[in-house]
């Protein structure tokens, strides 16, 4: 079982003078599902290499069990400051896509060719997709066989506007996730704000925020 995980390579946060990028939970979290589970994992980025960090997700209020045993694990660290490039990157020999969220994917993974390549091709190979929190933006772009929204139709979740509001960035952001996938034709529904909330229709698997890394990993775990 091989599993492509796609992490953002963006690490400004709009014209704030802050960093962002990924979150370490939805990494981390994710990460050992499909170790655990025997998966072989390849990560990629736009940029290859080490992928930008966010900063709020590195704090100590931010880490769970998952981030814990990422910082005490040498291997995985190893991994994730040698991701490959995602321009090299192809469908074959994949069983799998999964994109950790941050607020990166928004300006680079939303917009990238080859990330919307990719999806498309595991799309059309009937393969599991999943993203988490703010990586339901990576759907943008993307298009079903019949030149529809991918999740045109589709039960979907993603960060949620209210969310937003609350981390103070509703203004910040080059789109809300959760609008987005509505004017793409996207059935959303949500959960409470920061609890536990995943659908899955097809084979696509979306989870609502960082609580939800971990279950919408499961869920796409359970499809391949």
């Amino acid at each position: 079982m091989k599993i492509l995980m796609v992490l953002t390579s963006h690490d400004k946060l709009g014209d704030t003078g802050n960093k962002t990028g990924f979150w370490l939970e939805e990494f981390a979290a994710p990460y050992y599902v499909f170790k655990d589970a025997g998966a072989e994992i390849t990560i990629a980025s736009p940029k290859g290499g080490q992928p930008p960090l966010d900063p709020s997700s590195n704090t100590p209020d931010a880490q769970t069990d998952a981030t814990e045993r990422f910082k005490a694990d040498d291997a995985a660290q190893a991994a994730l400051a040698d991701t490959k490039v995602l321009a090299d990157i192809q469908v074959d020999g994949f069983d799998a896509i999964f994109y950790p969220g941050g607020h990166g994917p928004l300006w680079d993974l939303a917009e990238d060719a080859d990330s919307r390549r990719l999806i498309e091709g595991f799309a059309a190979k009937d393969l599991p997709v999943g993203a988490v929190c703010h990586a339901p933006g990576v759907f943008r772009h993307t298009k079903g066989a019949d030149g529809k929204p991918l999740v045109d139709g589709k039960r979907v979740t993603g960060f949620t506007n209210t969310e937003e509001e609350a981390v103070g960035l509703t203004d910040v952001v080059p789109f809300l996730v959760e609008e987005m996938l509505k004017a793409n034709g996207g059935q959303y529904e949500k959960g409470e704000d920061w609890g536990v909330f995943v659908l899955v229709d097809g084979k696509l698997v979306t989870g609502q925020n960082p609580a939800s890394s971990e279950e919408a990993a499961k869920k796409l775990l359970s499809l391949v």
